[in-house]
C-alpha cells in the first residue's frame, strides 16, 4: 500500500480549539462547514514525522515545489503550513463538483486521478443536495449566482488559470469561462495589498486553505494543519511573507481544508467531505 505522509500538528491545540467557525456568513454554509470541534477535527494516520522548522522550496517534478513551515510564535509551535507552487506552463487546472455525493480529499483524487486536489469554495446543502455559494463553473456549465461588490474568482479559460478581484475585475455575463469558483475574502488584494484588514477583524479562528498568484505568474496553494490563523491575521502574514504574492483568495475553510498530492504522496485530510475541488494535472 502507498505510503501517506499526513502533514501537519494536527492534536496541537485541539484542547482549546472547541467551537471554532470559519468567518464566513454562516446562511451560506453547511453546520460542519462552520467549524472544526476536536472531534470533527482529522488526527494523524501515519507513523512519518513532519518537518520542522522551514524547509524552503523543495523541487517535486517540473514546474512544481512543495514546502513545509513549522509557525513558531513566543517559542511555541502554533500551526504547521504546507505549500504548493506551480507552474501554470507545465500545469493544468480544473474544477470537480458532485452536487450529490461528496467525497473525502483523497477519494477525490483516486477518482480524479491529479497530482493535485484541494477543497474548493463554500457550499450550502438543500434537500440532500450540495449547492455552490457564489458563481461555480465546470466544464462550460454554470451554477450558482456571482458575487457582486466582494469576494474573488478562480478561473480557467482557453486552458489558462486566472485569479482576480471582483471589485476591481467583476464577472460578466457570457465570459467563456471552462472552469470557475468564486469564494471570499481576498486576503490579497492586486498589487500584494493586504486583502483583510485589521478593523474587519472577527478574532475567528479556523483551518485555512488558500491560493494565490505571485509576482511571477506561479500558482501557490497553501493549507494549514491547526486553527491559528484568523482571517486578518492570515492575510497580514501573506503580505508580509516571502511568498512575493500579488494576489490571493481565501477558499473553505475549518473542516473543508485540505490536500492531497500524489507523487511524493502527501495528504493533509480535510474532516468533511467536499462536493467541489481543483485538480491540477501535468500538462
Amino acid at each position: 500500500m502507498k505510503n501517506v505522509m499526513v502533514l501537519g500538528l494536527l492534536l496541537f491545540l485541539f484542547s482549546c480549539c472547541a467551537g471554532l467557525k470559519t468567518s464566513v456568513p454562516t446562511d451560506l454554509l453547511t453546520p460542519a462547514a462552520q467549524g472544526p470541534t476536536p472531534s470533527s477535527v482529522p488526527t494523524p494516520r501515519a507513523t512519518a514525522a513532519p518537518p520542522f522548522g522551514d524547509t524552503g522550496w523543495r523541487p517535486a517534478g517540473t514546474g512544481l515545489e512543495q514546502r513545509d513551515i513549522e509557525l513558531v510564535v513566543g517559542g511555541r509551535t502554533v500551526d504547521h503550513l504546507f505549500l504548493v507552487r506551480i507552474d501554470p506552463a507545465d500545469y493544468r487546472f480544473e474544477i470537480a463538483y458532485d452536487a450529490r455525493h461528496p467525497k473525502s480529499i483523497e477519494d477525490w483524487q483516486t477518482q480524479l486521478r491529479a497530482r493535485i486536489v484541494f477543497n474548493g469554495g463554500f457550499f450550502q446543502v438543500r434537500g440532500g443536495q450540495y449547492y455552490p455559494a457564489g458563481l461555480l463553473v465546470v466544464d462550460g456549465q454554470a451554477f450558482g449566482e456571482t458575487y457582486v461588490g466582494y469576494g474573488g474568482m478562480f478561473t480557467v479559460s482557453a486552458g489558462a488559470p486566472g485569479l482576480r478581484w471582483l471589485v476591481s475585475d467583476p464577472y460578466r455575463a457570457g465570459e467563456p469561462l471552462q472552469y470557475a469558483l468564486q469564494a471570499f475574502p481576498m486576503l490579497v488584494e492586486p498589487g500584494g495589498v493586504l486583502g483583510f484588514p485589521a478593523e474587519r477583524e472577527d478574532n475567528m479562528l479556523a483551518r485555512r486553505t488558500m491560493i494565490g498568484r505571485d509576482r511571477a505568474g506561479r500558482f501557490i496553494v497553501l493549507v494549514t494543519s491547526s486553527s491559528y490563523f484568523t482571517l486578518h491575521r492570515l492575510s497580514a502574514y501573506l503580505v508580509a511573507s516571502d511568498l512575493d504574492l500579488d494576489v490571493a483568495l481565501n477558499l473553505d475553510g475549518g473542516p473543508s481544508s485540505g490536500i492531497a498530492l500524489s507523487d511524493p504522496p502527501v495528504v493533509v485530510p480535510a474532516a468533511s467531505k467536499l462536493p467541489i475541488v481543483i485538480a491540477v494535472y501535468p500538462r
